[in-house]
């Protein structure tokens, strides 16, 4: 690995996503590039071309001049805070130990200016909440389901507060994301000194099915000198992984973010979504 893209808007979970970012740059020893966009439309005003029958066209010229100065005031505005955004970013990574990052801001929309640096990162994180998070807690930032389904990255979302990771779980489905989870522990041996965690969430599948799916991940993390902690739960996944990482007290949660359904390409699932919406660690998520 070796650039982090970090994606932040300023908000109260601005602070997580700096803080993991580090954390995983440290790990992985890769450069980071925070990544802050000003949105087109909040510099936008309303035309006033529809009103010019309505209050003379005097007025109307008068009203739209007064409307472009409004634009201008407005996007200084936005630049000065988006300086202000990215200048405690750059305090916090530094205060985390980070020298190598790069400081970027970008006028348009989020997901569009997102793909212009997804090729050249290996790691996207991102805040599960935004601007608006004071205000409706229980759902996830806008921007979250959309990079989250058009990223090719693994994405990790973060919570509110930063907590150290010291025990990472794996919620394993044998599924092709599932063994993208394995490889990329795999392959990065630093993992192997946080206890690892492996989960087979059960509902239609018989105790025999589900352990020989387990026991296959379970080896391929054995052969590479890992020694996960395995179990098989009988329930359903958006109750018991929570229940699990509050016994185990879990700070990773690395998993899939789709299923099945025909419609995983449109929407993330619906169980990340609400694992997402209720988690209070880090969740890693892989296509």
């Amino acid at each position: 690995m070796k650039t982090i893209l970090l994606c932040t808007d300023g908000s109260s979970f601005a602070e997580s996503v700096y803080k993991y970012g580090a954390w995983f740059a440290i790990q992985f020893n890769a450069q980071i590039n925070v990544l802050f966009v000003i949105d087109i439309r909040s510099q936008k005003v309303t035309d006033t071309g529809n009103l010019s029958g309505s209050i003379g066209l005097g007025a109307s010229e008068k009203l739209l001049d007064e409307l472009v100065n409004l634009e201008h005031e407005k996007a200084k505005l936005n630049n000065q805070r988006a300086r202000l955004i990215l200048q405690n970013a750059a305090e916090t990574l530094k205060a985390e130990g980070i020298e190598d990052f790069k400081l970027t801001n970008k006028t348009g929309f989020l997901v569009d200016c997102f793909h212009e640096f997804e090729d050249n990162s290996d790691l996207i994180v991102l805040g599960k909440g935004g601007e608006t998070a004071d205000f409706a807690s229980e759902h996830l930032g806008a921007n979250v389901d959309l990079i989250v389904r058009s990223s090719h990255k693994p994405c990790l979302v973060t919570p509110r507060e930063f907590k150290p990771i010291k025990r990472i779980l794996v919620a394993y489905d044998a599924s092709l994301s599932g063994k993208k989870i394995l490889q990329f522990l795999v392959e990065n041996p630093f993992f192997k000194s946080l206890e690892l965690h492996l989960l087979k969430v059960t509902k239609n599948d018989s105790y025999q099915r589900a352990n020989a799916r387990l026991g296959e991940g379970k080896k391929r993390l054995q052969e590479a000198g890992f020694e996960p902690v395995c179990s098989v739960i009988e329930g359903e996944s958006e109750k018991a992984i929570p229940n699990y990482i509050t016994q185990h007290d879990i700070s990773l949660l690395l998993m899939g973010a789709y299923g099945h359904s025909r419609i995983r390409h449109l929407v993330i699932g619906s169980t990340t979504a609400q694992l997402l919406r209720s988690s209070n660690i880090p969740v890693l998520l892989f296509r």
